[in-house]
């Protein structure tokens, strides 16, 4: 079966970028909101910005949050990007505590810049410090830096699951890797190379 990249469109941001990135590595690539289509495709993508409760309720409202929990389940690779990301999670912080997905243990919270002078929310380049071997990131340097906009982060950057971090103030959770299910907290559609690059890497696994 050829590669088919399915984005989903749950309301929640813009999506050309990312397709054109799909479209500019060669992967057949379509925007997807009807769960029913789910099936269609080789690999799911879950983009994304602005908040977690936003971010469930939408899904929630279409039914593609348990469609996506389907496809997890029989082993379809999926990719969460940004917000995407922290969707995966048990719960979520924001604006009170919101069930999430529950594809990934533990919760989202606010990023702690502690007395530094960092301010959140975190945006910009920021050098991604692989801390295990990763599937998506095969082949990227060591330190290589990413598009980063976010206030929110996985509270547990020592998990099982974390596979790359960045240094914000503290350890802030960047990629993340657990069976078919896979996420990134920047940007790779803004990323250049490196983010073309781990777009590819995800496109080449197979369910």
């Amino acid at each position: 079966m050829s590669v088919r990249v399915g984005i989903i469109d749950y309301g929640i941001c813009n999506l050309s970028s990312v397709v054109n990135a799909f479209l500019h590595i060669g992967c057949d690539v379509k925007i997807v909101s009807d769960r029913k289509k789910f099936a269609e495709f080789t690999h799911l993508v879950l983009p994304g910005v602005g908040s977690f409760p936003k971010g469930m309720e939408n899904l929630q409202k279409k039914g593609l949050d348990e469609a996506i929990c389907r496809e997890a389940e029989r082993g379809k690779p999926i990719l969460g990007l940004c917000l995407g990301m922290q969707l995966f999670a048990e719960t979520g912080e924001e604006f009170g505590l919101t069930n999430g997905l529950g594809l990934i243990q533990g919760s989202v919270s606010i990023i702690n810049v502690n007395q530094s002078e960092l301010r959140v929310p975190h945006v910009g380049w920021n050098k991604v410090y692989l801390n295990k071997n990763s599937i998506i990131a095969a082949g990227i340097q060591q330190s290589s830096a990413f598009y980063f906009i976010h206030s929110y982060s996985y509270s547990d950057s020592e998990a099982s699951y974390v596979v790359g971090v960045c240094d914000y103030s503290s350890k802030i959770v960047s990629i993340i890797e657990k069976d078919n299910i896979f996420g990134a907290q920047f940007h790779p559609e803004k990323s250049q190379s490196d983010g073309l690059l781990l777009l590819k890497n995800f496109s080449n696994i197979s369910s």
